[in-house]
């Protein structure tokens, strides 16, 4: 069975509209939850609602939204006034204007949606201005209101449909600069580059999510089993990374181990470890 829709509107470009819903393009219903158990008598916590100051329990009819403009001072709004926001993205997506995919970055990105036409009348619509953007390989920006917040849209043909993923705003993205700046700069030398490269080659690959499993999730799934059972819990099996002393060394090592290094890595590699050699048998003689 389909989700039910977040969003109900039209999809508009210039003169050209149709009516479409939004949908969610991912879902965590599947994640293990838990609830909040009372370990004395075995039965879940309810968590009430109640005055900060008082103490007593706040009926659902008498809870309000409120915006704190001074301290302890409030301004009040009703779920009606919020409803009432006038924003023509409320119920459009008016696409204005094009990028080329290449030029989003990809730290804007956030939460993504499929986009769908919602009824025959929409379908050609639709399809003409899924069309010309998978033509001209561009993407579509937009501005939406969901959760009763406006959001950015890229929008992106895929498959018989459009994504629309939620993209950050400026001042939502922290500056790198604050954190990379404090990074020294390093030269790396050619045979540490050499080495280093060839162990991607060996990992290279394509994305195939599928592949991929959420390895926390089932180690949730095998505490509970084994606690069910009345046994023991697993116990952590993967052994945590030490930092790197000889960096050198360590990439010769993960070289080796896929039996693949380059000769040219080797002969530096060899070349480099003669010296130290030779001081070793001064030493002992």
């Amino acid at each position: 069975m389909a989700p039910r829709p977040n969003w109900k509107g039209f999809l508009k470009l210039s003169l050209v509209s149709c009516a479409v819903a939004l949908y969610p393009a991912t879902t965590t219903s599947q994640r293990i939850r838990f609830n909040i158990i009372n370990r004395k008598t075995g039965n879940r916590i309810r968590n009430d609602v109640v005055d900060a100051e008082t103490g007593e329990p706040v009926e659902p009819e008498d809870r309000v939204k409120g915006y704190e403009v001074d301290k302890g001072q409030y301004v009040l709004v009703d779920d009606e006034e919020l409803d009432n926001v006038a924003l023509e993205s409320t119920h459009t997506i008016d696409v204005a204007e094009f990028v080329p995919m290449a030029e989003v970055d990809r730290i804007y990105l956030d939460e993504s949606f499929y986009i769908v036409p919602q009824d025959d009348v929409a379908q050609e619509a639709f399809a003409v201005i899924r069309e010309a953007m998978r033509k001209e390989d561009l993407a579509g920006l937009a501005r939406v209101v969901i959760y009763r917040r406006e959001h950015l849209l890229l929008l992106r043909p895929r498959g018989k449909g459009l994504m629309a993923t939620t993209l950050r705003y400026k001042n939502e993205v922290r500056d790198e600069k604050d954190y990379f700046d404090e990074i020294e700069s390093i030269k790396v030398p050619p045979d540490m580059l050499k080495l280093a490269t060839h162990i991607l080659e060996t990992k290279k690959g394509h994305f195939e999510p599928e592949k991929f499993e959420d390895r926390y999730e089932n180690a949730l799934k095998d505490l509970i089993k084994a606690k069910r059972a009345g046994k023991a819990p697993p116990a952590l099996a993967e052994p945590r990374p030490s930092n790197v002393v000889n960096l050198m060394d360590a990439l010769h090592r993960s070289a080796k181990a896929d039996r693949r290094l380059p000769a040219s890595a080797r002969k530096n590699g060899n070349a480099r470890k003669r010296p130290t050699a030779r001081r070793k048998v001064r030493r002992a003689s």
